[in-house]
């Protein structure tokens, strides 16, 4: 019984937490397949994030609708950060099937320049697109 709340207790943490990446599940995770019983798959969203500029990072994640989102800390992915050029953090980046479709770099002010709605419009866009 014990051994069981533990495991529940870490599945509720996993389902409502963020799931950060690293340069070893990287490529995987944007490559995830996230449909069940069709074709579609979802758009996944990685935020490159820096535990220096934790008072930026986007935090309207659970917001975001029909897609997969991830963090990967810069100092975790540099093998990712530096094959998508990541400059600022936080930088958002929008992936169809592992394929980088757009991107949001904060600015010197290292902070986001786009909002929920404008991200969600973009999601929207790739899933849009891929349909055809």
């Amino acid at each position: 019984m014990k051994y069981l709340n533990i495991a529940l207790l870490l599945i509720s943490f996993n389902s409502f937490g963020q799931e950060f990446i690293t340069d070893n599940n990287f490529d995987s995770k944007i490559n995830e397949k996230q449909a069940f019983g069709d074709n579609q798959n979802l758009p996944v969203i990685v935020e490159f994030y820096a535990s220096f500029n934790d008072a930026n990072k986007f935090d309207d994640w659970s917001k975001l609708e029909n897609v997969v989102y991830y963090r990967a800390d810069i100092a975790k992915c540099p093998n990712a950060k530096k094959k998508y050029k990541v400059r600022m953090a936080p930088t958002l980046i929008i992936f169809k099937e592992g394929i980088k479709e757009i991107v949001f770099k904060a600015g010197l002010d290292l902070m986001l320049p786009a909002d929920v709605a404008e991200i969600q419009e973009s999601i929207n866009e790739v899933s849009a697109a891929s349909q055809f």
